[in-house]
């Protein structure tokens, strides 16, 4: 599994930031850089990890596709965090980052880690159904693109719930999303840089198995003792504003932070949603 490290690599306080179903870990690349400075400007040092899970970005491929699941997400990320071996630990988690955040958060003291501070960015144990399908409607379809802008300009036909993005802004989000190949006639052309086997385990889910695992993630949602932060897209079609409304009324009551004009889900880039985050992460210690 690769990763993307920013900071300082000896510093006591790690951020790991962790992406989306279709997503790598450069989808953090402003957070990261907005971590490290203000941190240095509050006179300390932070090391931002932003992991490529597993059959995205520059990680591997596996060779057995059923092994694209949050168990084997979770395990990964326990084995880099025993390797990081972090003092103190926030996680910033995006989707299904949020959802492996639920299944490490209780095994964290096994490899000596503790998590201070979780932020679920547009996640809940409750995943409404409509938004599976409508995920499942391209995912694993890569295809290849003649450009960069190609490409970014194909992701922003299906990606329009992030919410509002200059040009700039969306083409630099989606030159890590592509890698250069070449297409059958032997052509330079681009292609997602995922495995479309991701999308196996994926269309197998029943919306049975999806109710049925709920009870499961809401046990791991309401053994999170860290101070945590529930980031929303308003117009979220995956996290309903009842299931938010619930993670505010257990376990660790959430902090529920809302973004207009967004769905699902914000991509952490815009400045009120990354000086969101830094008051958060950065804020005094609650008694």
């Amino acid at each position: 599994m690769a990763y993307w490290q920013w900071g300082n690599p000896n510093a006591d306080h790690t951020v790991v930031c962790v992406h989306g179903l279709s997503r790598q870990g450069r989808d953090f690349d402003v957070l990261a850089q907005a971590l490290v400075e203000h941190a240095l400007r509050e006179g300390g040092t932070v090391r931002v990890i932003c992991p490529d899970v597993v059959g995205r970005g520059k990680s591997d491929w596996l060779a057995n596709p059923s092994g694209y699941q949050v168990p084997v997400y979770a395990a990964d990320m326990l084995a880099l965090l025993a390797h990081l071996q972090p003092k103190t630990l926030d996680w910033v988690g995006t989707s299904m980052g949020g959802l492996i955040a639920m299944a490490v958060a209780q095994f964290l003291p096994t490899v000596g880690v503790h998590l201070r501070r979780l932020v679920l960015n547009d996640v809940g144990p409750v995943i409404e159904w409509s938004a599976l399908q409508r995920i499942g409607t391209y995912l694993g379809k890569a295809g290849h693109f003649a450009s960069e802008q190609a490409a970014a300009d194909a992701m922003w036909a299906i990606s329009q719930s992030f919410g509002p993005h200059t040009p700039q802004q969306w083409l630099q989000l989606s030159r890590p999303m592509v890698k250069p190949v070449k297409n059958d006639a032997g052509q330079d052309v681009f292609s997602l840089h995922y495995d479309p086997a991701i999308a196996t385990p994926f269309a197998s889910v029943t919306q049975e198995m999806a109710a049925q695992g709920e009870a499961l993630l809401w046990q791991a949602y309401d053994a999170i003792t860290a101070q945590t932060l529930l980031v929303r897209g308003a117009d979220s079609d995956l996290l309903s504003k009842e299931t938010a409304k619930r993670m505010t009324e257990r376990g660790p009551h959430a902090r529920l932070l809302e973004f207009a004009g967004v769905g699902h889900a914000p991509t952490l880039i815009a400045s009120d949603q990354v000086d969101a985050l830094l008051s958060f992460l950065w804020a005094a210690e609650q008694a």
